[in-house]
């Protein structure tokens, strides 16, 4: 029997960085920076990384659009990057849609947000929550706290919608969320982290995907799903990739690069070839919406002739 073929149309990239290491902007980049991370030592990606060396890493894929997420700029500047990459955009043509630094228990927050949501390019913004470092660690994230839930039912009133990355044994904290502010679209990154991939742990990471899907307000990003030390391949990744449309489905759902992060788990093309090969057996027009569609519904990219 012949395997089915992959898809070739037209790809929005829902989830890519920029960034400048030198310049200073970013202190998890600077060289003596050593902070925990999830894919282990993260020195390789400590380089400058702007659209010509995207275009490069992307060939041979129909790169249409990109959502630059936030790269943990300086915390006291939050619209120095969205500045920036406004102005990368303007120049190069990408990014195409911005998901912008927000701290939403900060006393400037109103300020800020109006301020981020004046950009014409933002959509959204992430203000990474933490939480327990394990499942059944004792405490709670901040979705969980009054202040940061005040300043999460601002983004209503600008018409911004919220990027989640949270470990899937805090996402009963977004389903709160989710209920309590059912106009404000949450778009869960990283496909709720799975890193264990023992039997217990992809049960629950299982488990509480399933119950966060519930809500009609909720998306989901498949990106993010290397491991420290091992080759990002359609095998290892292909059942957590079926699941998550299973449960979300392509109209809530949509694959991303997370690049250059992900750099550190396999090439731009082992990513993208292993969601083509995964994702072959569905009927073309739910390959369309996850590969295209459902991100441009989202972040509503701006196309602009690129030089």
């Amino acid at each position: 029997m012949m395997e089915p073929a992959l898809w070739t149309g037209p790809i929005v990239d829902a989830h890519q960085h920029f960034w400048i290491p030198e310049d200073g902007h970013h202190p998890w980049l600077r060289p003596e920076a050593r902070i925990p991370f999830r894919y282990g030592d993260y020195t390789p990606i400590k380089r400058r990384y702007l659209p010509q060396d995207y275009a490069e890493d992307s060939r041979g894929h129909d790169i249409r659009a990109t959502v630059y997420m936030e790269a943990e700029w300086d915390p006291a500047d939050p619209i120095g990057e969205t500045r920036w990459v406004s102005d990368l955009a303007a120049r190069t043509g990408r990014p195409n849609a911005i998901i912008a630094q927000g701290w939403l228990d900060r006393a400037d927050w109103p300020e800020v947000l109006r301020a981020q949501a004046g950009f014409p390019l933002v959509r959204s913004v992430r203000h990474k929550p933490g939480g327990p470092a394990w499942p059944g660690e004792a405490g709670r994230s901040l979705m969980a706290d009054e202040g940061w839930r005040r300043g999460y039912a601002l983004l209503e009133g600008a018409g911004l919608h919220f990027d989640l990355q949270a470990a899937w044994w805090v996402l009963p904290e977004a389903e709160a969320l989710a209920r309590d502010f059912p106009k404000t679209l949450i778009v869960l990154n990283h496909t709720g982290l799975p890193a264990d991939r023992s039997e217990e742990g992809l049960h629950g990471w299982h488990r509480a995907m399933a119950r966060l899907a519930e809500w009609p307000n909720v998306a989901v990003k498949i990106s993010g799903l290397g491991r420290p030390g091992l080759p990002w391949t359609a095998e290892a990744n292909g059942w957590i990739v079926r699941e998550t449309v299973a449960m979300f489905g392509p109209d809530r759902a949509m694959v991303a690069s997370n690049f250059p992060v992900d750099r550190l788990c396999g090439r731009f093309d082992d990513i993208f070839t292993g969601f083509k090969r995964i994702l072959a057996p569905l009927p073309p027009e739910d390959q369309a919406k996850l590969f295209h569609e459902t991100a441009t519904a989202v972040y509503r990219p701006v196309i602009r002739p690129r030089p």
